[in-house]
């Protein structure tokens, strides 16, 4: 579905990618992981087109969409979780939601997908009316996910969504982003929590100062002793 080929990325002249190349096949869910400062979001926000690449080119589905503006992408077919969440928190969790679908055209789907989303959210449908940026951290990443997800993206891509959440949390969100695997959303997962993200994934990368070092099946990986060290707080 995502094909990746020798992706090159600066900012100010400073390489944050280097040549990444990858794949992420239709109906899998795949994961990097790395370093804080490894180039992981940069990676995203580059696939998302927020970002402008140097060299290298992007192909979605056959297409062509290197460097194309972040709205063409989006109707395309391809959401961001963005790290941070970043709901717009002067506008009620109903607003924002309606904010995700703004592509979409069906309004009998765009309810449909929202009664789904409430059956996995059920707090945010008790907290329609509530201003976003009076929910907790939990609560927000619920409604950036749900916001994502409005757009019926076919491609689903996720920076650190279960950054800065409780233990319990974060199991939820892993909880969560298999549910929405099993509904036949293909994913691209970024995730600090490396075991989670590996154990969760069909295949993974490893990036490193901007290059990817390491690539395998998640379960592979899980097992790798060089991923056990340096990820998984072994040795």
């Amino acid at each position: 579905m995502l094909d990746v080929k020798a992706l090159q990325v600066a900012y100010q002249g400073i390489p944050a990618l280097k040549g990444i190349s990858l794949r992420v096949p239709e109906g899998k869910i795949v994961t990097l992981i790395g370093a804080n400062g490894a180039g992981k979001s940069s990676l995203l926000r580059t696939l998302a087109g927020l970002v402008r690449s140097q060299e290298g080119k992007i192909h979605f589905k056959g297409e062509d969409i290197s460097n194309r503006p972040a709205h063409v992408i989006a109707r395309k077919g391809i959401s961001l979780v963005p790290e941070g969440r970043r709901v717009f928190a002067n506008l009620t969790v109903n607003e924002n939601l309606k904010m995700g679908g703004y592509t979409r055209h069906s309004d009998r789907n765009f309810r449909r997908d929202l009664e789904w989303i409430f059956s996995v959210f059920p707090r945010l449908k008790d907290r329609l009316k509530q201003k976003a940026g009076t929910l907790s951290g939990g609560e927000q990443q619920m409604l950036a996910l749900s916001r994502a997800l409005m757009a019926a993206p076919e491609l689903l891509m996720m920076d650190e969504p279960s950054l800065g959440l409780a233990p319990q949390l974060v199991e939820e969100v892993f909880r969560i982003i298999k549910k929405i695997h099993q509904k036949g959303t293909t994913i691209l997962l970024i995730e600090q929590n490396a075991w989670a993200a590996l154990e969760a994934a069909d295949y993974g990368y490893v990036l490193e100062t901007g290059r990817l070092t390491l690539e395998g099946p998640g379960q592979a990986l899980l097992r790798d002793e060089r991923v056990r060290q340096a990820y998984l707080g072994e040795g």
